[in-house]
C-alpha cells in the first residue's frame, strides 16, 4: 500500500518499516521453512516471485505490510536486514459499509519469539489501521494449532467467533470503539512516527 511507503513506526521493542527490495532475500529464506509455511498458510515461492510479490504489496490498495525490526539490534547495527525478525500485514476487507481488516503477524526469528515483539508489532499495526485507514473491525484467522497466536490475539481483546474444522482455523474478531482505540493509544504512548528514507 502506497500510504505507508515513507512511514517508520518506532516502539519500545520493535520498529516497523515498509517492505523494501533489500528485505526480500531474508524474507524469502524465512519462507522456505515448512513450519512457517504451515503457520502462515503460505506456499513456497521462487526468489523472483518473492520480488514480484514485494512490488505488488507496495502498490495494492487492499494490502498493507511492514517489516518488523528488532529495535535493540537495529540501534546497535543500523542494519535493517540483520535486524529483521518478521512482518505484519493488514488485508483490507469490506463488510456492510464497515471498514474491516484481517491482521497478520509473523515473528520468524526464533531468538525474538516469546518476548513480546509480536504483541507490540500487532498493537502498532492495529493503531495504524485505526488512525490512518479508519478500520472499525479486525477479523483474524488463525490455525487451530497456533496456540501462541490465539493467546496473543485474546490478550489484544479479540473474541473467538467461529471454528472452521475444514481449514482447521479459528476466527477471532475485535470491534473498534472509542474505548478500545484510546486504550491502544495509551499502551503505545511512547510510539514515534518518523519519515522512512
Amino acid at each position: 500500500m502506497i500510504i505507508n511507503k515513507n512511514t517508520k513506526l518506532i516502539g519500545n521493542k520493535v520498529i516497523l518499516v515498509p517492505y523494501q527490495k533489500q528485505h526480500v532475500p531474508k524474507y524469502h529464506q524465512w519462507m522456505q521453512s515448512e513450519e512457517l509455511q504451515s503457520l502462515t498458510g503460505s506456499i513456497p515461492l521462487t526468489l523472483e516471485q518473492e520480488y514480484d510479490m514485494q512490488q505488488s504489496w507496495q502498490i495494492d490498495e487492499d494490502k498493507l505490510t511492514f517489516i518488523v525490526l528488532h529495535k535493540e539490534s537495529f540501534e546497535a547495527t543500523d542494519d535493517e536486514v540483520a535486524s529483521m525478525i518478521g512482518d505484519t500485514n493488514l488485508f483490507i476487507l469490506s463488510s456492510d459499509n464497515k471498514k474491516v481488516a484481517e491482521p497478520e503477524i509473523m515473528i520468524a526469528e526464533q531468538s525474538a519469539q516469546g518476548k513480546g515483539c509480536g504483541y507490540e508489532a500487532m498493537m502498532i499495526m492495529m493503531w495504524y489501521g485505526i488512525e490512518k485507514l479508519e478500520i472499525k473491525q479486525f477479523t483474524a484467522k488463525i490455525g487451530q494449532e497456533n496456540e501462541a497466536s490465539i493467546k496473543m490475539f485474546k490478550k489484544l481483546g479479540f473474541v473467538q467467533t467461529k471454528v472452521t474444522e475444514v481449514f482447521k482455523e479459528v476466527t477471532m474478531e475485535l470491534n473498534i470503539d472509542e474505548n478500545i482505540a484510546s486504550n491502544l493509544k495509551e499502551k503505545l504512548k511512547g510510539l514515534e512516527i518518523k519519515q522512512y528514507e
